[in-house]
């Protein structure tokens, strides 16, 4: 399968909706798919079920092999039989998000609004979505599995901004909530960075309006170039020195390198090496169009928005018991960020356990083996089902 043919939304199990979501900007958009993986069993009570809500390069596929890398599931080691989300005590759901490319609904579905041709897809017509958009295909695909009410919705980053509108949207939905990593709203360094993302995949000559699939392209190097920025953020100066340091693949004083000549133009130093390969990686699995749409998204959240720019009546009578956890060398999403939002929470009276975790691995750390936070997971959802009476 080459980069130009992604997998169909029947290649993933999926859950259709005919009548679709009602998107923030006015359009109804029908019908939707929503794309997911299930984990564990659920209770005979149907109390037992954690949905994880996926980051932005992230997808459905958390615990097994992904279908397009044949690499393992982004969080294999939180997720599964013993491990801090236990598969042995939980039902675990993940779905991939309303304007991804893994399944669901997004800019690479067919389009159904009547305005184009027979089998055109979205590409950039899809239509603008919101964070609270994903949610509410989210809660409509947890209905669908006949589940009334979750234990808890956890996730990361983008995950980790899911996770709060849910708190927010749909407060009597869930015990429990777990915003790792993320923020009550998007910064203007973080919408700048997203947009130099977006830009290098506009400037890419294949992208072609949006409509590079009608030529068998896609923009490549400008998708390659955005991932390569975007991952700089997730890593802290600490996490790159102890990985690359300034160690050199080819030397410009010798003229030559293990692999022939010295180039300007080649990888010189072991940390270009590392960025264009997860560039190159990324552009196989991952559609350019879904990447402005997402990145969007999470430029336009703001849980205070509706609240006349106040955080805390937007948790006012909360009943969800909320743990925030944040890494210490995170700066994409830092600390302070944390500390404001669980300032909120206090003041309006919510459950919440806020916990920062000491790690030089910057905003990637909760994908990598931190056992802190290994044990902050665990004890949280241990606590929760032993209040709730969960066996």
């Amino acid at each position: 399968m080459n980069s130009t043919t992604p997998l169909t939304v029947g290649d993933h199990p999926h859950a259709s909706f005919p009548e679709g979501v009602e998107l923030d900007c006015g359009v109804t958009l029908a019908p939707v798919d929503i794309a997911y993986c299930t984990y564990g069993q659920l209770s005979p009570q149907k109390d037992n079920a954690i949905l994880i809500c996926h980051a932005f390069t992230g997808d459905q596929y958390v615990a097994e092999k992904h279908p397009l890398t044949g690499k393992p599931g982004w969080w294999e080691r939180m997720v599964g039989p013993g491990k801090p989300i236990d598969t042995n005590r939980f039902f675990v759901i993940c779905s991939n998000v309303l304007g991804g490319c893994m399944g669901s609904t997004g800019p690479r579905s067919p389009r159904t609004d009547g305005q184009g041709a027979p089998g055109e897809l979205w590409g950039t017509a899809f239509p603008p979505i919101t964070i609270r958009d994903m949610v509410r295909a989210q809660h409509k695909l947890v209905h669908s599995l006949g589940i009334e009410r979750l234990f808890a919705v956890v996730g990361g980053s983008m995950g980790g901004m899911q996770v709060l509108e849910w708190a927010v949207t749909y407060p009597q939905m869930m015990l429990a909530v777990m915003p790792i990593a993320t923020a009550p709203f998007h910064s203007a360094q973080n919408i700048a960075f997203n947009e130099v993302g977006r830009q290098a995949i506009i400037a890419d000559p294949d992208w072609r309006g949006g409509r590079y699939w009608e030529a068998d392209v896609v923009p490549a190097r400008g998708l390659a170039v955005a991932r390569m920025m975007a991952h700089i953020t997730y890593l802290s100066e600490e996490a790159l020195t102890r990985k690359f340091g300034r160690r050199m693949r080819r030397g410009p004083a010798s003229g030559q390198g293990p692999e022939g000549p010295v180039s300007t133009f080649g990888d010189i130093f072991e940390v270009e090496s590392y960025l264009r390969y997860q560039g190159s990686s990324f552009v196989r699995r991952f559609d350019a169009n879904s990447y402005l749409s997402i990145t969007r998204a999470m430029d336009w959240f703001d849980i205070a928005a509706d609240h006349d720019g106040e955080l805390t009546p937007a948790f006012a009578g909360t009943a969800v018991r909320f743990c925030v956890v944040s890494f210490s060398s995170d700066w994409l999403f830092p600390t302070s960020a944390a500390r404001t939002l669980a300032r909120a929470l206090n003041r309006a009276a919510a459950n919440v356990s806020f916990v920062e975790i000491e790690t030089d691995k910057g905003h990637d750390a909760f994908l990598l083996d931190e056992p802190d936070f290994d044990r902050t997971v665990r004890g949280f959802l241990c606590g929760v089902a032993e209040h709730a009476g969960l066996s």
